[in-house]
């Protein structure tokens, strides 16, 4: 009775084992289910619009040359400028001058023509009141009792003071006209002078803006075609940048890894940024637009 179930216990653990052909069996059923997940999850993956970002670039990377091309015009424009030396600010204060001493003749003018007026009715005032005595002197002989005499007296007395006030007056008004005649004398002479030289500067002034007019006239045309591919928004701000720095440098290049306007370092993370030309980067310490030697060789390969 041992015996015979000794046998039956083998056959139930060979039947608990998968057999070395079953296993190659699944593992052959199982690979294909996987590649073909593998698939699926590739195929519902989207894909990224490259082409677009490329674009955003590439508009960004055309506003950084054309920016970068606008400040090589507008220095070129400023060194011209600079050319005339201080002949416009010269010609700007003779300007001034003659303005203001022409203001100031026609205000000395204007206040003679005042004191004129003044002194005539002071006279006039006399005359009156030269007059008004002599009628209250005959009344004064025709009168009938003291009240009546003293009342013309002190009529009489009045009208004596209004002629010494008149005379003090136009005492007062001939001392500021010979005075003011005298200030004007001085003004048209200084003003004659300041004519003169004003002329001279401005034939000056003249002939060398004729020499550099062309050239002028070719670099603002230049740089309103550049000004035309950047959007307003960034052109008021080029402006603003250039008015508020004293060499007009608005855009410039990174040097030795510092910034071309202001010499301070700019650390490698925003140089990358830089490089990348996505977007437009501006120094932290002065403002200025950056730029970096792929823009300057994009425009002089252009050039």
């Amino acid at each position: 009775m041992a015996k015979t179930a000794k046998p039956a216990a083998k056959t139930t653990k060979t039947t608990e084992k998968p057999s070395a052909t079953a296993k190659k069996t699944v593992e052959k059923e199982e690979k294909p289910t996987a590649k073909k997940a593998k698939a699926t999850v590739v195929a519902e993956t989207p894909k990224v619009d490259r082409t677009a970002l490329r674009e955003g670039d590439y508009a960004i990377e055309q506003k950084l040359i054309a920016l970068y091309a606008l400040q090589k015009i507008d220095s070129m424009l400023d060194r011209l400028l600079i050319q005339r030396g201080e002949l416009p600010l010269e010609v700007q204060d003779l300007e001034d001058d003659v303005a203001g001493l022409t203001t100031r003749l026609d205000k000395f003018t204007t206040e003679m023509k005042e004191v004129e007026a003044s002194i005539a009715t002071h006279k006039a005032t006399i005359t009156s009141a030269k007059a008004q005595i002599k009628k209250y002197e005959t009344q004064q002989g025709k009168v009938r009792n003291n009240r009546e005499y003293e009342s013309l007296g002190k009529e009489i007395e009045f009208q004596t003071l209004e002629i010494q006030l008149s005379e003090k007056r136009i005492k007062e008004g001939t001392h500021k006209l010979e005075v003011a005649k005298e200030e004007v004398a001085k003004a048209k002479e200084k003003l004659q002078e300041r004519i003169k030289d004003l002329e001279h500067k401005k034939s000056e002034l003249d002939e060398i803006i004729v020499e550099t007019e062309k050239e002028e006239k070719v670099l603002r045309e230049a740089s309103g075609v550049q000004e035309a591919k950047i959007e307003p928004r960034l052109i008021t701000a080029y402006q603003k940048i250039r008015k508020s720095v004293r060499n007009g440098l608005a855009v410039v290049l990174i040097e030795r890894d510092a910034c071309g306007g202001c010499f301070n370092k700019i650390p490698s993370q925003r140089q990358m940024e830089i490089k990348m030309h996505k977007k437009i980067i501006v120094c932290e310490h002065c403002g200025r637009i950056l730029v970096d030697d792929v823009i300057k060789e994009t425009l002089e390969s252009t050039l």
